[in-house]
Formats: C-alpha cells, sequence, structure tokens
C-alpha cells in the first residue's frame, strides 16, 4: 500500500525551497535594484589619467611661445641691420628729409612688431603654462606685462597692434606723394583702430556683466 505524502512534509520542502539560498540572492539583487543602491561608476578611475593627460598636453604650447620669441628675435635683428645699414646715409644727410624720417619711423615699426610678439609670447607661457617668476624673483615681469587671463592678453595685443597701425600709417605719410591716397590710406587705417578700439571696450564692459 502506497505512502500517502503528508501535507507537513510539502510544507517543509516547499518552505526550504523558498527560503533556501537561491531565493534570498534574488530578493538582495531585487532590494538592490529597487532600493536604487549605487552602481560603481568606472569613469573617475578611467578619467583621472585623461585629465592628467589633458592637462599635460597644455605643454604643446611650448611651441608657439618659441616660435614668437624666435620672430621678435628676428623683428629686432632685421632692425638693427636696417638701422647699421642706413645710419650713414642719415650721417652723411642730416637734414630732416622725409627719407630719414621715414628711416627712423620704419626702426619704430620694425621694434614695434618685436615687442607686440614677445608680449604675445609671454601672454601663452603665462596663461598656458605657469607663471613666468613663480619660482624667484628674479624672473618677474613687470606689473603691466602679467596676464590673468585671455582679456588681458587680447587688450596688451591689440593694443600693439593699434600702435603698430598708426606709426605705419605716419610712415605712409611721409613716403606718399598723392593726397588721395594718403587720405584712402588714412580712412583705412582709422577704421580699423576704431573697430579694435571698440572691440576691446565693448569686451571689457561684457566681461564685467558677466562677472
Amino acid at each position: 500500500m502506497a505512502d500517502v505524502p503528508h501535507e507537513g512534509n510539502e510544507a517543509t520542502s516547499s518552505g526550504s525551497v523558498r527560503g533556501g539560498p537561491t531565493e534570498d540572492m534574488a530578493s538582495t539583487a531585487e532590494k538592490n535594484s529597487a532600493g536604487g543602491a549605487p552602481v560603481e561608476n568606472t569613469w573617475p578611475r578611467l578619467g583621472r589619467p585623461f585629465e592628467r593627460g589633458l592637462s599635460l598636453s597644455r605643454v604643446v604650447v611650448v611651441v608657439p611661445v618659441i616660435v614668437l620669441l624666435l620672430a621678435a628675435v628676428a623683428s629686432f635683428a632685421y632692425g638693427t641691420e636696417v638701422f647699421v645699414r642706413s645710419v650713414t646715409h642719415v650721417v652723411d644727410d642730416p637734414q630732416l628729409t622725409s627719407h630719414n624720417l621715414g628711416f627712423l619711423l620704419l626702426l619704430t615699426d620694425l621694434f614695434l612688431i618685436g615687442a607686440t610678439l614677445m608680449i604675445a609670447a609671454f601672454g601663452f607661457y603665462d596663461l598656458f603654462i605657469g607663471r613666468i617668476g613663480a619660482a624667484g624673483r628674479g624672473s618677474r615681469l613687470p606689473a603691466w606685462l602679467r596676464m590673468h587671463d585671455l582679456n588681458d592678453l587680447k587688450a596688451r595685443v591689440i593694443s600693439m597692434i593699434i600702435l603698430v597701425a598708426a606709426v605705419s600709417f605716419v610712415d605712409d605719410v611721409v613716403e606718399s606723394k598723392g593726397a588721395l591716397d594718403t587720405l584712402y590710406i588714412g580712412v583705412g587705417v582709422g577704421v580699423v583702430i576704431a573697430a579694435l578700439t571698440a572691440f576691446l571696450h565693448f569686451g571689457r564692459m561684457g566681461d564685467g556683466e558677466r562677472s
């Protein structure tokens, strides 16, 4: 005669299955997913080396800094060569002629261009690499040459460009033979200077409103 299954045994066996480790793991996973348990984000581990490499990529700015410095040295050397080559003519003819004035204005223009290139090189280094003279007092820049943001670099370079444009216009006026050509050049230079001045003025106003 077959044994009759007991309800207690079924309850016990089914209870042991439902309360076993498999159900516990499933319930734990459900709690974690339902309770919003934080899932580990792998980006901080991957992002730190990337950000470090991105920060080190600033060293690439050394290339334009060196090129700008070399261009400034070339401009100074060219101005010096023009002076040495032309000074004998000025000594032989010391009168205040258009040729002598043009010679002096050309020298001024060349040296101003070299100074503009040096200011741009200092600005790039100061903004992207590090503060010049931060390690010691002997190599500090003058206060007017220190740049804290891109607006400082923009203001100094544009100011030098305006100065170079003005000197070049005076040189053209001295060497020019026709009044109409001089008028056209003056109008063109004046428009450029006015546009650059307005750009600086309104750029500073916008920065002040944002700050």
